[in-house]
């Protein structure tokens, strides 16, 4: 039996001096009226015209006691209702993870993960909800007898790739903490949903078309999402879960112990270890041996007036984005940023330059803290300013293609670079409720789909939630050619590397919120939170015209540029400075709030089908 805390060890945190069931028709109402108007543009990606031309900005109301921008209508108002009764940030969150898990399943839900910021104005806090290696799991989980790595679309399909579960356990702890509003009564909106139906949005339907063949044949998924023509439901569906109703309603009765012991436990196992094809270890004691942590924030100071605060390590997000940003700010030839409303040849090599090397140190040292020593054991190594100039040194005219890892501090190990693999899925919330408290969430079943695994919690009942495959983000090498070891391989217990960037700033002088923000898209949310954060309080824009202007950036091998957004020129120029170009769809879904004199404004990205709403 579970303690009635699954809180684990708190760090020590950064301090500074009843919803009414109205019916779904009202509920849609509700919503037209308070959020609808506040879309930046159409649904989805066609919002983006693959062309050069710059998207209109768009005047952004500003909201003077509460924001909500999530990744869907109906999730936005689920936190908004909760706000608008009292509710703090924290009890936002919940409620719009539990609606994001019933319409954007494909993103993140309660099979999954997360990273959670809290400022209750006095203190940050980071809560660790990340996925976890089962106790049976060995550094060679991926790889095959002949000592290659099984293929990465192989690993993901099946039990195999799912870790367990931690955004129910971590949710329930900041719950504790920050919670105004009962527990249960956080679940309502998306039990009434569930029970009710959603329509499917163009978006859902085009996630499902693209895995298509790989949810039919899982059997539940297929029997869920899928019509008698084994084609997608159509866009306008009305989809209703009512496996997923139940699993909620006893989650808000009996707390986070009714998804990590008893029949949803029970089913969630049998999911991942009775996969025809690839069988998973995860056990029981696994999902009852489940504690979130509570971890010390990283705060670096930007350009003298920022405190920018976000996720220590199992993330790699803040280290890498801070370290990208600290490097940029010391090239003294970095250029002018934009040029009629583009980032310039000139700004785009000094960027991605930065961020080859600030990949490189990601792939050498970060790792779950518990099993992997910070450098000089303080991560705040890697962004020490004499490392970062040392760091910025480097950076020429041409591009150096591939970094090396730097030597920040003394290492009890020399780890082997982790080889470059995809990182994919998640979600992102950012909230600010009326007392000024705050949460940037970033919450994630990794791949979109994640394993493609269905649980129906136990129930017998049509749908259910999906199963992360978020073991996939460790290192499926081990070691390299020399036998050293990888620092974010497999092992028991572990929790695998993250790129979520959550992310909290603060005016360094009086110590006032100014944003909430972060993204989905696997190692990218590094560049798309750190696009933004530079274009509003680096340059000026408002954080609708920030997100909106095209994604780039590189993991340390070809410079991406998103697709059809970047006139010949500047391709051409970069590839004269030595850049093998990339372009490729970067398919952000940004969500941010930033402090105005007018009050939050807010920006959600259109490539998505995010909204913010608020009073």
């Amino acid at each position: 039996m579970r303690p009635p805390s699954r809180a684990g060890a708190a760090a020590a945190p950064i301090a500074w001096p009843p919803l009414r069931r109205a019916g779904l028709a009202a509920l849609a109402a509700s919503l037209v009226a308070g959020c609808a108007a506040l879309r930046p543009g159409p649904a989805g990606e066609a919002a983006m015209a693959p062309s050069n031309a710059q998207p209109a900005p768009s005047a952004q109301p500003a909201f003077r006691r509460m924001a909500v921008a999530a990744a869907h209508p109906l999730a936005a108002q689920a936190g908004l209702q909760m706000l608008r009764e009292g509710g703090s940030a924290v009890d936002a969150a919940v409620a719009v993870q539990m609606v994001l898990t019933l319409v954007e399943p494909q993103a993140s839900g309660i099979g999954g993960g997360a990273f959670l910021m809290s400022w209750d104005g006095r203190r940050v806090q980071a809560f660790d909800g990340r996925e976890m290696a089962p106790a049976a799991v060995t550094e060679n989980l991926f790889m095959r007898a002949d000592g290659t790595p099984v293929p990465f679309a192989q690993a993901v399909v099946g039990g195999r790739s799912v870790g367990v579960p931690g955004a129910v356990a971590m949710l329930e702890a900041a719950h504790r903490q920050h919670g105004r509003l009962p527990w249960a009564h956080l679940f309502e909106p998306a039990i009434q949903l569930a029970e009710e139906g959603f329509s499917v949005t163009p978006y859902l339907h085009r996630q499902l078309m693209s895995e298509k063949a790989s949810l039919l044949a899982q059997p539940r998924a297929a029997a869920y999402w899928f019509g008698p023509d084994a084609q997608p439901w159509p866009v306008g569906h009305r989809l209703r879960n009512p496996a997923l109703a139940q699993v909620l309603r006893n989650i808000a009765l009996h707390g986070a112990a009714a998804f990590y012991e008893g029949p949803v436990a029970t089913d969630i196992v049998a999911r991942v270890q009775t996969h025809p094809t690839n069988p998973g270890d995860m056990t029981l004691a696994d999902l009852d041996g489940y504690t979130p942590k509570e971890r010390a924030p990283i705060c670096t100071l930007w350009r003298v007036r920022y405190r920018v605060c976000g996720f220590p390590p199992p993330s790699s997000g803040h280290l890498a984005m801070m370290q990208t940003l600290g490097v940029l700010e010391r090239l003294p030839n970095a250029g002018e940023p934009l040029r009629a409303g583009l980032p310039t040849p000139d700004w785009l090599h000094a960027y991605t330059e930065a961020a080859r090397l600030a990949f490189a140190d990601r792939a050498a040292f970060v790792g779950d803290p518990d099993f992997v020593p910070a450098p000089g054991n303080d991560w705040n190594t890697l962004l020490d300013p004499a490392y970062l100039a040392r760091r910025a040194a480097l950076v020429k005219p041409t591009s150096m293609k591939t970094a090396r890892p730097g030597n920040p501090g003394p290492l009890p190990l020399v780890w082997a670079p982790q080889p470059l693999q995809p990182e994919y899925g998640t979600s992102h919330v950012s909230i600010v409720d009326a007392q000024g408290r705050a949460v940037s969430m970033t919450t994630t079943i990794e791949a979109v789909w994640g394993s493609r695994l269905m649980s129906d919690g136990g129930t017998g009942l049509a749908g259910g939630f999906m199963l992360n495959n978020e073991l996939t983000d460790f290192s499926f090498t081990p070691r390299d050619a020399q036998g050293r070891l990888v620092a974010n391989r497999v092992q028991p217990g572990k929790r695998p590397r993250s790129s979520m960037s959550p992310t909290l700033v603060f005016d360094a002088r009086d110590h006032r919120l100014l944003m909430t923000l972060g993204a989905p898209g696997g190692a990218a949310i590094i560049h798309y939170t750190a696009k933004t954060l530079f274009f509003t309080l680096g340059a000026g824009l408002s954080p609708q015209d920030a997100i909106v202007l095209p994604n780039f950036g590189t993991f340390n091998g070809p410079t991406l540029l998103e697709q059809g957004r970047f006139p010949a020129a500047t391709v051409q120029a970069l590839r004269e400075r030595g850049h093998d170009i990339d372009e490729r769809a970067l398919d952000s879904g940004i969500q941010a709030l930033q402090r105005t004199a007018a009050g939050w404004v807010g920006g959600a990205d259109p490539r998505r089908e995010g909204v913010v709403a608020g009073e």
